[in-house]
């Protein structure tokens, strides 16, 4: 029944390593001397983190033999995608505006986002992960803009991790 009903090869321990590699992004983006240096350090981050998150779920279904591209599957990827494409060209807009440290809050929030509407078709832990980006997201908009960095990787890392525990333990993997 859960299989038909929710995408359930979200990766707990693909969470786990994106957790990882935000925070070694979050390192070598505060080493960086200019914004720019800092955008395509969060860049590469964000492509290396699309792969691993297709590629664990990837993994996880084929292990559980679980359809990737089953009706849940397609209903959760169509809830995040509209709000990382909005990500993408706000991200554009901004830089190009000199606004970089409003990056920081808008992609938290907008991830969280797609998060909240595509995890309606996973297992429930999931929305509760966006609700916190969302929460992290808002507090980087009242937050100091020099701790922008570091509100991303208490996001993109340490969120990630703690929920890609979570999601491991409870739901196989």
């Amino acid at each position: 029944m859960e299989r038909s009903a929710a995408f359930t090869a979200v990766s707990g321990w693909g969470h786990v390593v994106l957790g990882g590699t935000a925070f070694a992004a979050a390192l070598l983006a505060s080493r960086q001397v200019s914004p720019f240096g800092w955008l395509r350090v969060w860049l590469a981050e964000a492509l290396l983190a699309a792969a691993i998150g297709l590629l664990a779920c990837t993994w996880k279904a084929n292990r559980r033999g679980l359809p990737l591209f089953s009706g849940p599957a397609r209903k959760a990827a169509l809830g995040l995608a509209p709000p990382l494409v909005a990500g993408a060209f706000l991200t554009f807009l901004l830089f190009r505006s000199g606004l970089e440290s409003a990056l920081p809050a808008m992609w938290l929030l907008l991830y969280g986002a797609g998060i909240m509407t595509g995890g309606a078709f996973s297992v429930p832990i999931v929305p509760v992960m966006g609700l916190c980006f969302m929460l992290l997201g808002g507090l980087t908009v009242l937050g100091p803009a020099n701790w922008g960095n570091w509100f991303l990787a208490a996001g993109f890392g340490g969120l990630h991790i703690v929920f890609g525990l979570l999601i491991a333990r409870r739901h196989g993997g």
